[in-house]
């Protein structure tokens, strides 16, 4: 599944374009200002960035050039020609103006990914836990950790927005492509061997239940 980093500071903009794009079958990681994205692009790199201008902290102008690798589609409401022109020989793939019709938006996206170089895999860090998409080798306090097609899936997840909490929903509907056979019922038991299987290898726990909403990855300190 491809993953998409949505860098907006408008809540309506932005959960806009998670329901479109998760709808569009992508997985979405948010960011809201220009700081916290640099910070997530650190521990996991996307397949594509919808990037906003105008962003606290680090301006999306700023950040371009600190993209590397990545196709970045600016959305933005700036519609002069010279910031466009500007933004595209700077680095950006594409340039869509708000307001914008979804439908073109997602054939923007689709042409960028298919434009941009098929990854070698991705990386993900959380404290002494890594995961290695590319080799599906998971080590935590430098112990491997040999888990099940499904237990990956649900820890690239939670690794991918360590500081999101995930209902049991979301994490089936997102997990889907990858293991379908996956249901309502196994997946407390697949997130229990999941944990236990960290905790034995790290001494510690990684992932904490949320009462009555979902699951987390704990916050640790390096």
């Amino acid at each position: 599944m491809k993953r998409i980093f949505v860098i907006d500071d408008d809540p309506d903009i932005g959960n806009l374009l998670q329901e479109v794009l998760i709808r569009a079958g992508y997985a979405v990681t948010r960011a809201y200002s220009g700081t916290e994205a640099m910070l997530l692009l650190e521990r996991l790199r996307p397949d594509l960035i919808l990037l906003d201008l105008m962003l606290p902290g680090l301006p999306g102008e700023a950040l371009l050039p600190k993209i590397q690798g990545i196709p970045v589609i600016v959305v933005s409401a700036r519609a002069d020609l010279d910031s466009k022109v500007q933004l595209l020989l700077g680095g950006a793939a594409d340039y869509v103006t708000k307001p914008f019709e979804t439908r073109e938006l997602l054939a923007r996206v689709a042409v960028a990914l298919r434009a941009s170089p098929a990854l070698s895999g991705e990386v993900l860090s959380v404290s002494d836990l890594r995961l290695d998409a590319a080799t599906h080798r998971v080590t935590a306090a430098g112990t491997e950790v040999r888990l099940t097609p499904t237990e990956f899936a649900i820890l690239k997840l939670l690794m991918a927005a360590p500081a999101q909490v995930l209902t049991k929903s979301q994490i089936l509907d997102r997990i889907s492509p990858d293991t379908p056979d996956c249901t309502e019922g196994s997946l407390k038991m697949h997130m229990s061997n999941l944990r236990k299987k960290l905790r034995e290898a790290g001494g510690k726990e990684y992932i904490e239940a949320v009462w009555g909403i979902g699951f987390k990855m704990v916050s640790l300190n390096p």
